[in-house]
């Protein structure tokens, strides 16, 4: 799925999603680490993520967010 959406955000270039290193591209959501990186990333930004949706912050569903 993030390789799709790398490619969707780079309108079909691949030397982004070549060049980027995954965790990079779409960092975890659930680490401090990733987090960081996530909001230091120009958006639209591309977030990964294996919570369960009743862990998700609330927040993401009040926003534009797509899911």
């Amino acid at each position: 799925m993030l390789e799709i959406l790398s490619l969707i955000r780079s309108d079909g270039d691949p030397h982004w999603c070549r060049s980027v290193p995954n965790w990079d591209r779409g960092p975890w959501l659930e680490t401090l680490v990733g987090l960081r990186r996530a909001r230091g990333n120009p958006r639209p930004r591309l977030i990964s993520s294996h919570l369960p949706i009743q862990l998700f912050p609330k927040a993401a569903f009040a926003s534009k967010a797509k899911v």
